[in-house]
């Protein structure tokens, strides 16, 4: 008798994706919060993509850790959405935490990017 997809264990491949969502989540709240100090247009614009990418990420994360079965189809979505936060935050190189958090996402949507392709 198979056990119920709740019951599997993670596999490593999505722990660390799980880890990297939450990792590139955490530095996108940080990194509002520094955005929100600047101020100014161009700011507004990179709020946006980290405002999406938090959300992203964490839902993300969510669904692998419950095992829904939508899970490859987020994996896509955050990949994408980290892909444009990473951008948004690579226009400010000069910021460190602009740089932590274009890093983070970086490596968050390469993971979901493994994680669409993978069967789950």
């Amino acid at each position: 008798m198979t056990q119920p997809a709740a019951m599997t264990p993670m596999s490593k491949e999505m722990q660390d994706c799980v880890e990297a969502c939450m990792a590139a989540h955490t530095v996108c709240e940080e990194t509002m919060s520094c955005c929100l100090q600047m101020g100014g247009q161009s700011q507004m614009q990179i709020m946006r993509a980290l405002m999406d990418c938090s959300e992203t990420t964490r839902m993300c994360a969510d669904m692998m850790m419950r095992r829904s079965p939508m899970s490859q189809e987020m994996c896509a979505m955050c990949a994408r959405a980290c892909d444009m936060c990473a951008e948004a935050c690579m226009s400010m190189p000069d910021d460190q935490q602009m740089m932590r958090c274009a890093d983070a996402c970086r490596r968050c949507a390469e993971m979901c990017r493994t994680m669409a392709g993978a069967t789950m």
